[in-house]
């Protein structure tokens, strides 16, 4: 009895240290499997990269309130993993820190009112945010950002209200801030921050409703002092009066940096006196200049003109922006300008009344500015720069010269890649003296710039026509209308099927809506010819026709042809990749004619270069005839870079993709992987009516008679199991 007790003590040992010993190797070799499509929950290799690379000491600081409730609880779990996935491949300068703050004053201790001073000091308030207590609907203020110390540097998340694209936002920054610091201290002189202020517009002030305008040098030299002690003292301030050297210089000034000249009549009272002044702030290093506007003007019809000094806040991050810009801490972006081509800036056009244009692209130029640093391009002026990797280009619709087409060709031979966002037609709007002389409807009228000619060289033609596709956006309608939805034939939604999946950028996208697209037409035997591959990246529905004559985009206009062989499925964006043949190759260099054309601003002109006597030597460079492997990207349709169709966040799958294309042009596919890895737009696949007839027959017959088919299996077996039994078991009879 003994020994069989002191055996159980032995064996309980055993359980007992095999059990702490398993406990142990959980804590120290931990492990887990990310079985979600896309392994959202696993660290890319881009982040993996980014974080293995610093070089200095990289604070997170995490402001989260405890106890937050769903889904916000959620969202503070999640950030405590990634941080921990980032802890485990970064290397000895990284560290993170959840700090515990309560934005209600009863609930706050001591060390949360020191932490919420700290978050406040980094720019992070409190949110409000719904959530249901006891049946009810309340409201709570909670704290959900993060600060990111890097060096000097300093760059804030203030709102994590979700997990959508939190590890791209994370490794972005992160990346941005290495890249900043190293760029900083490597600059040779400061970044000059030139604040041009008249003092005439002291006078003026009262009268336009802005006292506080002689002020705005104080507020942007004390913007310097602050950014500097983040920047290594890189930026220098100088408050400058134009004025004092006369009204030219003032109007130079102005035309030079682009900025403000207000210009007023005198009172007859002889209080004001006719004048002008000059009013903005201008970064200028290396030879590039960017100005910040101090003052907004809007005009209100019948209300009139109204002034605004631009906020602090604004202010300082137009500074860290332009800055940003200047020394070109991310890659360079070229985007071409002018041709007609739609702007990137955001500014609203002369003569508006202070909003914004249809053909504005501001919400596009914010988004690649994030991450890139944006490179205007005039093919008059210069060569597309060597530092550019992808040029831009968006809607041209004025006539490119031979010279120009020469620029663009030989950019592409030395193997910068192309984004192209066509037009087939410019829109012409009624006249304003004869509104009403064509029935009031715009006139669509074919572009010829000579860049189709260049991109039909390539391999890839622009046809003159539009896609209305029978799958495409529904816009409701209110019940004044009769309610219902109204088809938009114009604005496809691209399905999964149409959407090529051989391509890094669009790997994850399972939907897109393309408005105003025109098809493309491939030349396969000139693209097999010359050795360059093509794929076709988007393409309409099998329910889909062209629209080629007496084109109209008023939906009340738009019916489907009654011909079923008018349907068809049309590519409307592809990419071709290859060593290209110049489109200039045996042709003479073509002449920039511009070259002794009066200069815009200058007011007189450049004669051409005469040749140095006795120059027995002439240097020449022949044209590249043969492209570096490149990669040409095409879509005939500008609305897709329009505010219309991005979102701010850039979360849309329209937005998505439009940054994959740049990135993917670029060569970073690793964020094109980080971003599009999180894709939420998961839609179902459509089915017939047959399918699902056939669906609901097997849910409704099927399944039940497989159970029943089940219960019968299960019940034979049983009744052979009791013969077998009775057969080795056979009762005896007395």
């Amino acid at each position: 009895m003994k020994t069989l007790r002191a055996s159980r003590y032995v064996t309980f040992a055993l359980y007992l240290v095999v059990v702490v010993l398993v406990n142990l190797a959980a804590v120290t070799l931990f492990f887990r499997f990310d079985l979600t499509a896309g392994r959202v929950y696993s660290l890319s290799e881009a982040s993996k990269k980014v974080i293995a690379a610093i070089s200095e000491p990289l604070t997170v600081k995490v402001f989260f309130t405890r106890n937050l409730p769903a889904p916000y609880n959620g969202t503070e779990r999640y950030l405590r993993d990634l941080l921990g996935e980032y802890s485990l491949h970064a290397n000895r300068y990284f560290n993170y820190t959840f700090y515990d703050v309560s934005p209600e004053a009863g609930e706050a201790g001591a060390g949360q009112k020191d932490n919420q001073e700290e978050a406040r000091s980094y720019g992070i308030y409190p949110v409000q945010i719904q959530h249901v207590e006891n049946d009810e609907m309340k409201f709570k203020n909670a704290y959900m950002g993060l600060a990111i110390i890097h060096g000097d540097a300093v760059a804030e998340i203030p709102t994590i209200t979700s997990t959508d694209g939190l590890e791209y936002r994370l490794t972005t920054t992160i990346q941005k801030l290495n890249n900043k610091i190293s760029t900083l201290l490597s600059l040779p002189a400061p970044i000059q921050v030139k604040v041009y202020l008249s003092s005439s517009l002291t006078q003026v002030a009262p009268y336009i409703g802005v006292k506080e305008l002689p002020n705005v040098s104080t507020t942007i030299a004390e913007i310097v002092a602050t950014l500097n002690k983040t920047h290594y003292g890189k930026l220098s301030y100088q408050l400058i009066d134009p004025s004092k050297e006369g009204s030219e210089r003032e109007r130079e000034v102005a035309d030079r940096y682009k900025l403000m000249l207000l210009q007023w009549p005198g009172l007859p009272d002889g209080t004001l006196a006719k004048g002008q002044g000059v009013i903005g702030c201008v970064l200028e290093y290396g030879g590039k200049a960017q100005d910040i506007p101090l003052l907004n003007v809007t005009r209100i019809p019948i209300l009139g003109t109204r002034y605004e000094l631009v906020e602090k806040g604004r202010l300082e991050e137009a500074v860290k922006a332009g800055v940003e810009s200047l020394i070109g801490i991310n890659e360079k972006l070229g985007y071409l300008s002018g041709h007609g081509t739609l702007d990137m800036s955001g500014r609203p056009p002369m003569g508006s009344f202070g909003g914004r244009g249809d053909d504005d692209l501001s919400k596009f130029g914010a988004l690649v500015s994030q991450v890139y640093s944006l490179e205007e391009v005039r093919l008059s002026d210069e060569p597309v720069p060597p530092q550019v990797r992808c040029l831009v280009i968006t809607r041209p619709t004025e006539s490119f010269t031979d010279y120009e087409l020469y620029q663009i060709d030989q950019m592409l031979m030395r193997g910068t890649n192309l984004a192209v966002f066509l037009e087939a037609f410019k829109e012409m709007n009624p006249s304003p003296q004869n509104p009403f002389g064509d029935g009031g409807t715009p006139t669509y009228l074919p572009i010829d710039t000579g860049l189709e000619k260049l991109l039909a060289h390539y391999g890839v033609t622009v046809k003159k026509s539009y896609v209305m596709d029978e799958h495409c956006y529904r816009q409701e309608m209110p019940e004044q209308l009769g309610g219902g939805e109204r088809p938009i034939y114009f604005a496809p939604i691209i399905q999964q099927e149409f959407i090529s999946k051989e391509f890094s950028f669009t790997s994850n996208i399972k939907g897109i809506v393309v408005p105003r697209v025109s098809p493309l037409e491939l030349d396969e035997r000139r693209l097999k010819e010359k050795g360059v591959r093509a794929g076709q990246v988007l393409a309409s529905s099998n329910r889909s026709w062209e629209m080629k004559e007496h084109i109209t985009f008023n939906p009340l206009f738009i019916s489907p042809p009654l011909e079923e062989s008018a349907f068809k499925s049309m590519p409307i964006a592809c990419v071709l990749e290859g060593e290209f043949e110049s489109y200039f190759a045996g042709r003479p260099v073509p002449v920039n004619e511009a070259a002794g054309e009066e200069k815009e601003g200058m007011g007189a002109t450049v004669p051409p270069r005469e040749a140095a006597p006795l120059a027995p030597v002439e240097g020449k460079r022949e044209p590249l005839t043969k492209s570096r492997p490149a990669k040409i990207f095409v879509m005939a349709s500008s609305e897709m870079l329009g505010n219309n169709v991005l979102d701010d966040e850039g979360r849309s799958t329209n937005a998505m993709f439009v940054m994959n294309v740049i990135d993917y042009l670029s060569d970073r596919d690793d964020i094109v992987a980080l971003r599009s890895r999180e894709q939420r737009f998961n839609p179902l696949f459509e089915t017939g009516p047959l399918l699902k007839t056939g669906i609901k027959a097997f849910n409704i017959v099927v399944l039940p008679l497989l159970v029943v088919l089940c219960g019968l299996v299960v019940w034979l077996r049983r009744i052979a199991r009791r013969k077998e039994l009775q057969m080795m078991f056979p009762e005896k009879r007395g």
